[in-house]
C-alpha cells in the first residue's frame, strides 16, 4: 500500500502536533489558517490524498507559534444587512488602519497648524464684532475704546503663549490643563479644568458652525430660513470627515485655514494701503449713522466689551493637549507651531480691528451682515469686487472648519479622563481609522442640539463662550507654579519659569473673574452651573468603576475539580430543541432539573406525557429531573425566578447555572412573533450575583449564517 500523499495545498507544518504550553493546539491552528482536511483517493488501489480546503476568506495569519492575527477580513460580518452597513462605512470612513500604522498618522507642523490653529485663528472673523455690540451700548462715540481693548487683548495673548510654550516641555504626553491641574492641584481642580474645556469645546463647535453659516447668509440672504438645517448638515460633515482620522481631516482642513489666513492678510494690506496711504483716512473714521446711547461709558461697558473680545483667546490652549499627534521631536514642533499660531492670531486679529476703526465699521445688532463682511465689502471694490464673494467664502471655510479644533481635542481629553475612570471606557477606544470615535460622536450631538436649543444665534452662543476657557487656563498655569516649585532643586531656570506661569495664572484668573461676572446673567450662568455638576458626574463614574474592581467577584474555586455544578433549564415543550439543551446540560453536571411553568393545564398534560415516553427511551440516566411548577396567575418569569432564588439559597456550595434555550429568528420584525421569555429571564438574571447564565441559541436550519455546516 503506497504512503499517504499530501497535497500542494498543505502546509509544510503538519498538524497534529500538541503544545506543552497549555496554548492552542497546533491543528486547531491549522484548521483555523487552511480550514478543515479533506481525504480523496487517487487513481491506484489504497493511493490517498490529503489537502487543506482554502477558507473563501483568510480571517487570520500566522505571527508566532501561538499567536495569530486578525485580518481585516475577520472584520466583515455575516448576512447582508450588516454587510451593506459594513460597506457603506467603508466608503464614508475609510479602510481600517492597522495600530502598527498610528506613528504614520502623525501630523507635520504645517497640518498640524491648520487642525489646532483654526479655532483661534477663526475668532478674527467675529472678536472684534463682539467688542463692538457691547460697546455701542453706550453710543457710536464709545467704539474708540475698541482699539485699547484689543491690544490689552493682545497682551493676554502673548502671556498665555508663554505660559504654555513653558507647559509643552514640561508635560510632552498632553493632557494639557486637565493633566496639569489634576497632577500638580489635585484630583477635582483637574476634573474641573477638563469640565470647563469640554464645555468649551462643545461650544466652539456651535459658534464656529452657527457664524460660518451667518457669513453664508451674509452672502445670500435668501438661505436665512435653512439656518439650522445648514448648521446641522456642517456639523454632520465635519463628524464624518473626524472619523476618518487625523491624518486625513488634517490634509482636508489644511487648504480652507491657510486660504483664509492669505485672504485675510491680502484684506488687511489692501485694507490699510488703501485708507492711510491712498485716501488718507484717520485711525479713527467717522462712524455713520450716529447711534444714541442707551446706557452710559462705565467700567463695567469696558469690562463687558473686554470679556466678549476674549473669545479671541479660545484654543490657544489646544496645541498643549495634542502635542502626541506631532510628529517626532513632538515638544519642539508644538512649541513651533504654537509661536505661529499666537503670531498669525495677533496679526490678525490687530489688522481687522485696524480696519474696523479707520472704516468706521458699525456691528448690526441682527448680525447680518457680520463686521468682517462691512470691512470687506469696504475694501474690495471697483476693479477688486470679485475677491468679495471669495473672501466670504474663506470666512465660511475657516469658521466652519475651526470646530476642528474641538474635534481634535475633546475626542483626546475624553479619552484620557476615561482612561482615568471619570468617563466610560468605551471614550478610550480608537475606532478602525485609529481616531477616538466615540469621542467624536459624542461632541457632534452635543453641537447640534446646542445649536437648535439656541436657533443658531451666534451672539447668544457668544455669550456663553470663554468663561470655561479662561478657568482651564488659571488652573494650568496655577498647577505649572506649583510643578517648578516641586523642582526648583533640580531645574536651573526655575525661577523664571515660575515666573511666567504665575503671572499667566494671576492674568487668566482675573480675566475668568471678569468674563463670568461681566456675561453672568447673559449665559454664562449656564457654563457656571454645569462646570460643578460635570466634575459631580465625573466623580459618580469613577466611584462606580472603583467600587465595581473592588466588589467584582463570582465565588468560584480556583481549581476545576472543585467545581460542582447544579443546572436548571426552563422548558416550555419536549421537541427537538429542548432534548439537546438538557442533553448538553447533562454533559456538564450529574444533577440537571428541567422547570416547566403550567399556565395551561392542557399544555402541561401533554408535556408531561412526552416527558414520561421520552424518559423510556433513557432508563439508565437518572440525573435529569422534571419539576412543574403550575403558576395559578399565568406569570411566567416570577415563578421561575422564585425557585431559582431558593434553589441558590439552598445549595450555596454549588454553582447554579440556568440554560436557556434561545430561538434566533431571521429578520429583526420576526421577534414580534414569539414571547421574548428567555430574553426576559436572562435580564432579570443578571442583577442576581453567583448565578451563571448559559445561552443555547437556536438557529433556524434554512437561515443560517453563510459558512456554517449543519450535522444531525
Amino acid at each position: 500500500m503506497s504512503p499517504l500523499h499530501a497535497s500542494e495545498d498543505k502546509p509544510e507544518h503538519q498538524p497534529g502536533k500538541g503544545q506543552q504550553d497549555g496554548s492552542m493546539a497546533t491543528d486547531d491552528f491549522d484548521v483555523i489558517l487552511f480550514g478543515p482536511m479533506e481525504e480523496r483517493s487517487g487513481s491506484r488501489l489504497g493511493d490517498r490524498r490529503v489537502r487543506m480546503v482554502l477558507p473563501a476568506r483568510q480571517p487570520f495569519h500566522r505571527l508566532k507559534e501561538g499567536t495569530l492575527e486578525a485580518t481585516e477580513s475577520a472584520e466583515i460580518p455575516e448576512g447582508r444587512m450588516r454587510q451593506a452597513t459594513y460597506w457603506l462605512k467603508r466608503a464614508l470612513i475609510g479602510v481600517p488602519i492597522a495600530t502598527a500604522r498610528a506613528d504614520n498618522e502623525r501630523l507635520t507642523k504645517f497640518k498640524a497648524l491648520a487642525v489646532l490653529s483654526s479655532d483661534a485663528i477663526s475668532s478674527v472673523a467675529f472678536a472684534t464684532e463682539a467688542i463692538l455690540i457691547n460697546l455701542v451700548a453706550a453710543g457710536s462715540s464709545a467704539l474708540v475704546w475698541t482699539l485699547p481693548i484689543s491690544l490689552v487683548i493682545l497682551a493676554l495673548l502673548i502671556v498665555v503663549t508663554l505660559s504654555y510654550r513653558q507647559t509643552i516641555p514640561a508635560y510632552p504626553n498632553g493632557g494639557g490643563s486637565y493633566t496639569v491641574a489634576r497632577e500638580n492641584l489635585g484630583v477635582v481642580p483637574g476634573l474641573v479644568a477638563a469640565a470647563a474645556l469640554m464645555i468649551d469645546y462643545v461650544l466652539n463647535v456651535a459658534v464656529c458652525v452657527a457664524a460660518g453659516v451667518h457669513n453664508v447668509i451674509s452672502l445670500f440672504p435668501s438661505l436665512q430660513s435653512y439656518v439650522i438645517p445648514m448648521d446641522l448638515t456642517l456639523v454632520l460633515l465635519m463628524m464624518v470627515l473626524n472619523l476618518r482620522g487625523i491624518r486625513e481631516s488634517g490634509t482636508i482642513f489644511a487648504l480652507p485655514t491657510y486660504f483664509f489666513i492669505v485672504s485675510a492678510f491680502l484684506l488687511i494690506g489692501l485694507g490699510l494701503t488703501k485708507a492711510y496711504v491712498f485716501h488718507h483716512q484717520p485711525l479713527i473714521g467717522h462712524f455713520v449713522p450716529v447711534v444714541q446711547s442707551i446706557e452710559p461709558l462705565t467700567i463695567f461697558v469696558l469690562l463687558r466689551s473686554f470679556a466678549t473680545g476674549c473669545s479671541a483667546m479660545t484654543g490657544v490652549e489646544a496645541i498643549s493637549n495634542g502635542i502626541p499627534i506631532f510628529r517626532k521631536p513632538e515638544t519642539r514642533n508644538a512649541s513651533i507651531t504654537l509661536t505661529w499660531m499666537a503670531c498669525i492670531l495677533g496679526a490678525l486679529f490687530l489688522g481687522v480691528t485696524l480696519l474696523a476703526m479707520t472704516y468706521a465699521v458699525q456691528a448690526e445688532p441682527s448680525g447680518n451682515p457680520t463686521v468682517i463682511a462691512k470691512i470687506a465689502s469696504d475694501v474690495f471694490t471697483g476693479p477688486l469686487v470679485f475677491l468679495f464673494p471669495i473672501f466670504q467664502l474663506s470666512v465660511l471655510g475657516i469658521l466652519t472648519l475651526s470646530a476642528e479644533t474641538s474635534f481634535a481635542d475633546f475626542p483626546r481629553l475624553a479619552s484620557l479622563l476615561a482612561r482615568d475612570k471619570f468617563l466610560p471606557l468605551m471614550f478610550s477606544f480608537r475606532g478602525d481609522r485609529l481616531a477616538f470615535s466615540s469621542g467624536i460622536i459624542a461632541l457632534a450631538v452635543l453641537s447640534a442640539i446646542l445649536l437648535i436649543f439656541f436657533n443658531g444665534d451666534t451672539n447668544a452662543l457668544i455669550n456663553l463662550f470663554a468663561v470655561g476657557v479662561f478657568i482651564a487656563f488659571t488652573l494650568s498655569q496655577s498647577g505649572m507654579v506649583v510643578h517648578w516649585w516641586r523642582l526648583r532643586t533640580s531645574q536651573k531656570s526655575w525661577r523664571r519659569s515660575m515666573i511666567i506661569n504665575g503671572t499667566g495664572a494671576l492674568t487668566t484668573a482675573l480675566v475668568a473673574l471678569v468674563v463670568a461676572t461681566m456675561k453672568f446673567l447673559e449665559g454664562a450662568w449656564i457654563v457656571v452651573i454645569l462646570i460643578p455638576l460635570m466634575v459631580w458626574l465625573f466623580l459618580s463614574i469613577s466611584r462606580h468603576y472603583h467600587l465595581v474592581e473592588q466588589e467584582r467577584t463570582f465565588d468560584l474555586p480556583l481549581r476545576p475539580q472543585d467545581i460542582h455544578h447544579r443546572i436548571i433549564v426552563p422548558i416550555d415543550r419536549l421537541d427537538r430543541a429542548t432534548i439537546q439543551s438538557l442533553a448538553y446540560a447533562r454533559s456538564i453536571a450529574t444533577h440537571v432539573t428541567a422547570v416547566h411553568v403550567d399556565v395551561d393545564e392542557e399544555h402541561t398534560d401533554q408535556m408531561r406525557a412526552d416527558w414520561e415516553r421520552w424518559q423510556k427511551q433513557i432508563p439508565e440516566d437518572e440525573g435529569i429531573h422534571l419539576l412543574i411548577i403550575a403558576s395559578p396567575f399565568r406569570s411566567l418569569v416570577r415563578p421561575l425566578l422564585a425557585y431559582i432564588d431558593i434553589i441558590h439559597q439552598r445549595h450555596p456550595e454549588a454553582i447554579l447555572t440556568v440554560i436557556l434555550p434561545e430561538f434566533v429568528v431571521s429578520h429583526w420584525w420576526e421577534y414580534l412573533l414569539h414571547n421574548q421569555t428567555a430574553l426576559r429571564l436572562k435580564t432579570s438574571l443578571l442583577f442576581r450575583p453567583g448565578i451563571a447564565v448559559l445561552n443555547l441559541p437556536q438557529h433556524l436550519r434554512n437561515h443560517m449564517p453563510a459558512g456554517t455546516a449543519h450535522r444531525e
